[in-house]
């Protein structure tokens, strides 16, 4: 098995050289971009088995034993990671194909979305698969590297200047990032995370807090959590409505993967705790605020993905069992939803020309299909029973209600809050979108909607209503995956034989 483990690095790298070179070949570069992508999936979801039966799969690159070399590992929150991110990105894939990103008939910088894209992949798997903080830090490069060209994909005015934002943001990031890797090595002589687990516990108590106060800064960013959110909601409206899709779903997911690794393996004493439950309340009230105040539903749902990052903060903030599980389900809810939400509102404005409520309206009328595709995603990340936003946002409620205390219990009403902000919101785009007279774009002739497009995006709404339909295995993985990532020794052993953290 841990031959299959370099796989969803190597595979889209490859697939990425191989679509450059035949970047005038359209069809070829659709066929190895879906071949390699499907691959992945693949191997994904036989990582993730082997890691809920038998444990961590290892794998030490050029035979370089760990400390020294470059460790992958695939425990069961990375091999999960990596399952909901494959299916993700296919399905993006396919729709932005539907669309027609890459063909040869556009401009010269479209031409490269392909091999960009497979980049953008493999930067994700490889940092969800890396053991080490400066391997992580080049799976941060190798996916930012690919969104700076992405996200300014057709060159146009709006799309330099927001990407001008999003690319200063990012550098600053990952300087800050950089140097956090510096000073963990100055301190401990060492990046190796499992390592990391063992000798990070014998430093003194402000330089521990010191170190971990500088990568949460960096993943904060990352994650756009507030008040380090600001730059998200002009940054991803602008794109093309693909990489909106997949920057929504995957992007602040991963920095929110690497607070998790960060503050369950490295520094699992809840020093910060209280910090980080501030954070979440924050993130979750201002963000869904912000929703309420938009007319487009790019925007609006660029609000929402800072709002419901602060629910998955929250289950890191607790510092539990419960939480971690609840956090975990909740990603995987959320990406998937997230990026449904960004394909619907794509498919808008293909039919009616616009996403600014104010120019749109009675779109159940004129595409009933699309009207059903919203109305689900839209409940669903609402939290509207019997939906997996609901089942997920119950156990972090649950778990929040468990912890005791005057803040989880603020940061449980906090989550009720931004639950019921969200359905208003969702209501209010159903409303006014789909329910009301057609108007302006809306009224005029219809615009047939590709098939690939609306089949990549029911495939998504399908994934969706499947989290809920196993919801209950599901919470067995993210509760299993919860308990090894409090233990750490799971973690510590498989890359350091016989070590203890």
């Amino acid at each position: 098995m841990s031959r299959l483990l370099p796989l969803p690095v190597v595979v889209p790298l490859l697939g990425a050289a191989l679509a450059l070179i035949l970047a005038r070949r359209s069809r070829l570069q659709r066929t190895i971009s879906v071949t390699c992508l499907g691959v992945t999936l693949a191997v994904a979801v036989a990582l993730l088995v082997h890691a809920y039966r038998h444990g961590p799969v290892v794998v030490q690159v050029g035979g370089w034993p760990a400390p020294v070399g470059i460790v992958l590992i695939a425990d069961q929150l990375a091999a999960l990671m990596l399952v909901v991110s494959s299916a993700v990105t296919l399905c993006v894939l396919l729709y932005s194909i539907g669309q027609g990103q890459g063909e040869a008939g556009e401009t010269p910088p479209v031409t490269i979305f392909h091999p960009t894209y497979l980049v953008l992949t493999a930067g994700v798997t490889n940092a969800f698969l890396a053991g080490d903080l400066f391997n992580l830090f080049v799976g941060f490069e190798i996916l930012l590297s690919a969104s700076f060209v992405l996200i300014t994909l057709g060159g146009t005015e709006a799309r330099i200047r927001t990407g001008s934002t999003y690319v200063m943001v990012n550098v600053l990031t990952s300087m800050i990032f950089l140097a956090a890797v510096g000073l963990v090595y100055a301190a401990t002589g060492t990046l190796n995370m499992a390592q990391l687990a063992q000798r990070l516990d014998e430093l003194p108590d402000g330089v521990r807090l010191g170190l971990e106060l500088m990568l949460l800064l960096a993943f904060g960013i990352k994650a756009a959590v507030f008040p380090l959110s600001a730059w998200l909601p002009d940054s991803y409206p602008t794109a093309p409505a693909p990489v909106t899709a997949v920057f929504a779903g995957l992007l602040t997911k991963v920095g929110v993967y690497a607070i998790i690794r960060t503050e369950t393996l490295l520094f699992p004493d809840g020093q910060v705790s209280g910090l980080l439950l501030m954070v979440a309340g924050a993130t979750m009230v201002v963000g869904i605020l912000g929703a309420v105040a938009q007319s487009d539903m790019k925007r609006l749902f660029s609000f929402t993905l800072v709002s419901h990052i602060g629910y998955m903060i929250f289950g890191v903030g607790l510092s539990t069992a419960a939480g971690l599980s609840g956090a975990i389900f909740y990603v995987v809810h959320h990406i998937t939803i997230q990026t449904t939400l960004f394909l619907v509102a794509g498919l808008v404005e293909v039919r009616a020309g616009s996403t600014d409520l104010r120019r749109i309206g009675g779109l159940a009328r004129v595409t009933p299909l699309l009207a059903v595709l919203f109305f689900v995603s839209a409940m669903n990340l609402a939290g509207v029973p019997p939906f997996s936003g609901f089942l997920g946002k119950v156990g972090l409620l649950q778990a929040g209600v468990a912890a005791g205390g005057p803040l989880p219990g603020a940061l449980v009403a906090a989550g009720a809050l931004t639950s019921l902000l969200t359905l208003y919101v969702a209501s209010r785009v159903w409303t006014i979108a789909f329910w009301r007279v057609p108007r302006l774009a809306t009224a005029e002739p219809a615009v047939r909607l590709p098939a690939l497009m609306v089949g990549a995006t029911v495939a998504l709404v399908a994934l969706g209503l499947v989290l809920t339909v196993v919801a209950g295995p599901l919470f067995e993985v993210t509760a299993d995956a919860a308990a090894d990532l409090r233990q750490r020794t799971p973690y510590v052993r498989a890359v350091l034989p016989g070590g203890t953290p």
